[in-house]
């Protein structure tokens, strides 16, 4: 009696849908909230401030910063920040907008790709597929609650703006391999007669698919077409089988397709500015990127290795859990030489009886390796990767809530505590930090004292925070880079340039003594900020 009454403590319940309604008005608010701190790092507000003179300018096409050409990326984003201006304005939280609708898009995505799963595999119980009616919930939950796509989805960078049409196209793309290797698995077994077999239209799962890498191709460039060109190329290697001959005609009209989506924007720039254009943005930060270390972006070729599992925090160990059943089960079948079967009519696969599983891992590998051999290495670069990590652990997660109602209590405690400390860190945590890396607050209290028209220099620094929040103010080289001024004389002689009026000077507080002291200048600071002083500066021997 004992060990029943156990066996039915342990058993799970079904989760009532209002919990996953909770979650999911929870995910919504979360990736919402407190889009308004001030922008930080160094990509935010130069990218936001690249889209404000575009929204100025009423261009859709030209990216400047500064009034200068600035051909790193493709107009997505920019496209998405100018939209937002004109629905909330120029502010933090438009800029922002975009990036959280492209997470809660990825998240979306994966969601629905969960939903296909269950209505083509529901009804397997040997666990070849994921089984409970809950998988596309339980995928989406986790997705939300990934560090990696709730931290990037608040940040005005590109990073996710290129992981959201990627997730989308590689979703689009299963949903149609497998739709069509089930339709050519009943026709061939005689479940279907030929009168009845699908039709030879262009499923609208495949026409997503290279229309999402055309967008991708506008996200972030070549990544958005080789990237989905490779995971899918490794999925059928890992598969032993080859593309259908759909595929194969489609890659003709599908590449033309996702490519005249992408020269929407490729062509008028190439019209407008030619071989500049093509040098900056494709030789320079394409291919240059990839084979050099040309933008000071060094690591080592393990880097993703560790930043990957950093981005899939807090399900890092039922990850990591998931990677070591698959490692043995693929060790074991290739030991004994054995294939498995997922149906009696479907192909052997050599490693894995989940196809999922199978497009999961090409997925997590192209990304993977392709940024390992980079030249160029940045924590964001891994995100495309992060969403096959997500489904690897989803997969783990659903095997093990539908065994043990403790499972079950602890995947749901894990996303809603996650929200809580993010929530927590949010209020409490981030505009404090804020605070010491934005130049905002400098700026305004030299505005509210009346320098709200003087010039901002940089003296012993570059602030690429001031490019948003002093915008027409900076001084710029030739080639315009924002000027950094090397000693208090030359401040004095861009002051005479000027006609002696004063200026305001960004400078670390351990070279503020420097500029202090030096007589020529009249020097007050109105503020700082625990890393950098403001200081309206004058010429004391100016002519009257």
């Amino acid at each position: 009696m004992t060990e029943i009454t156990k066996t039915e403590n342990t058993r799970p319940s079904a989760i009532p849908k209002y919990v996953w309604m909770l979650f999911a008005a929870g995910t919504v608010f979360i990736y919402f909230f407190g889009l308004t701190i001030p922008l930080m790092g160094p990509d935010e507000p130069r990218y936001a401030q690249v889209a404000r003179e575009m929204f100025g300018r009423g261009d859709w096409i030209t990216p400047t910063l500064g009034g200068f050409n600035w051909f790193e990326k493709p107009a997505l984003f920019y496209w998405l920040e100018i939209a937002s201006y004109y629905i909330f304005g120029v502010n933090e939280f438009a800029a922002r907008f975009g990036a959280a609708l492209c997470g809660l898009g990825t998240i979306a995505s994966l969601w629905i790709l969960g939903k296909f799963v269950m209505c083509s595999f529901g009804d397997h119980t040997d666990n070849r597929q994921p089984t409970t009616v809950n998988f596309a919930n339980w995928l989406a939950l986790i997705a939300a609650s990934t560090i990696g796509i709730l931290a990037f989805s608040r940040g005005a960078s590109f990073d996710i703006i290129i992981t959201f049409p990627i997730t989308a196209a590689m979703v689009s793309f299963f949903v149609f391999d497998q739709t069509s290797t089930q339709n050519d698995l009943s026709v061939a077994s005689h479940r279907l007669p030929v009168s009845a077999s699908p039709r030879r239209s262009v499923p609208v799962s495949l026409f997503l698919f290279y229309f999402f890498i055309g967008v991708a191709l506008l996200a972030k460039g070549l990544i958005g077409i080789i990237f989905p060109f490779g995971i899918v190329a490794l999925f059928y290697i890992l598969s032993r089988r080859l593309p259908s001959k759909a595929f194969l005609v489609s890659l003709i009209w599908g590449t033309l397709l996702a490519v005249a989506v992408a020269l929407v924007w490729y062509v008028p720039m190439y019209l407008r500015h030619d071989w500049p254009f093509i040098d900056e943005f494709f030789i320079q930060h394409h291919f240059q990127r990839f084979t050099s270390n040309k933008y000071q972006h060094p690591q080592p070729f393990y880097f993703f290795l560790w930043i990957l599992p950093l981005m899939i925090m807090p399900w890092l160990p039922l990850f990591l859990a998931a990677i070591w059943n698959f490692a043995k089960q693929m060790f074991n079948r290739i030991a004994t030489g054995t294939t498995v079967v997922v149906s009696d009519e479907s192909p052997h696969l050599p490693v894995s009886r989940s196809p999922l599983l199978l497009f999961s891992f090409a997925w997590l590998a192209v990304p993977l390796v392709f940024f390992s051999l980079s030249g160029s290495k940045l924590p964001g670069y891994i995100l495309p990767a992060v969403p096959a990590a997500i489904i690897i652990t989803a997969v783990f997660v659903d095997d093990r809530v539908t065994k043990s109602a403790h499972w079950l209590r602890t995947m749901l405690i894990v996303p809603a505590a996650t929200f809580a400390v993010s929530l927590a860190l949010l209020i409490f945590a981030l505009p404090k930090y804020a605070e010491t890396d934005t130049v905002k607050y400098l700026i305004q209290t030299a505005d509210e004292r009346g320098f709200g028209a003087s010039r901002v220099l940089t003296l012993h620094t570059v602030s690429y925070n001031a490019e948003f929040y002093a915008a027409g103010r900076l001084i710029r080289d030739a080639d315009g880079k924002q000027h950094r001024f090397s000693s208090p004389a030359e401040v004095l002689e861009e002051i005479k340039a000027e006609g002696n009026i004063p200026v305001v000077v960004l400078i670390p507080l351990n070279h503020l003594p420097q500029l202090m002291a030096f007589e020529p200048l009249h020097s007050e600071i109105l503020r700082d900020n625990g890393d950098l002083a403001i200081v309206a500066v004058s010429n004391q021997n100016r002519e009257p």
